[in-house]
């Protein structure tokens, strides 16, 4: 399965109907809250494996880097935090040149905001995050074109990373960038 974002589909145009087609279910006009079930639906939509966490989190995962989608908070206070763990172990020694890329990276891009975060053996990861403020709720269009632009953009960070420092030899070695397999899910 490729995970180009090119094949991510476009949400807003209208599907070509054929003759004897059903019509399609009319989507909502009022704002919706949005929840882990409909973020599982737009992912089968997309052709993505996820998998569901003890914590009731939806996790996208692939080869190098796991998407989690959080639902937090109450009421008016409910956000849903897009999160991207990129598993790629750089050393301690990296972390300033990380720190400098991932700078980089977020004053040219809107998101996902990168940060790093050390371990306690000491090795150095990247986590991107993308937050919304889901408690008033939100239009349901502008929601699925969100999470969309969201996962390509989790997608193309990684890419832009390994450009960026020179780690295409990893991609080579292991054999790509596709989604994992459902045995590799956390």
């Amino acid at each position: 399965m490729s995970v180009d974002p090119s094949a991510i589909p476009n949400f807003g145009g209208q599907p070509e109907r054929k003759p004897g087609d059903q019509p399609a279910a009319r989507k909502p006009t009022a704002p919706i809250m949005p929840n882990a079930e409909l973020v599982k639906q737009l992912l089968e939509r997309m052709k993505l494996k996820y998998v569901v966490d003890k914590q009731g989190d939806v996790v996208a995962p692939w080869k190098d880097f796991r998407t989690y989608f959080m639902f937090r908070g109450e009421k008016a206070q409910r956000i849903l935090s897009v999160r991207t763990f990129y598993d790629r172990k750089h050393s301690i020694d990296d972390k300033p040149l990380l720190l400098e890329t991932v700078d980089e990276w977020n004053h040219t891009t809107l998101w996902p905001k990168v940060s790093t975060h050390t371990n306690d053996d000491g090795t150095v990861r990247l986590i991107g995050e993308i937050p919304m403020l889901i408690g008033a709720g939100v239009g349901f269009d502008h929601f699925i074109a969100s999470v969309a632009s969201w996962v390509r953009a989790g997608i193309e960070f990684d890419k832009w990373l390994v450009e960026r420092l020179g780690l295409e030899k990893d991609i080579e070695s292991d054999g790509g960038d596709g989604p994992a397999a459902e045995g590799d899910a956390p």
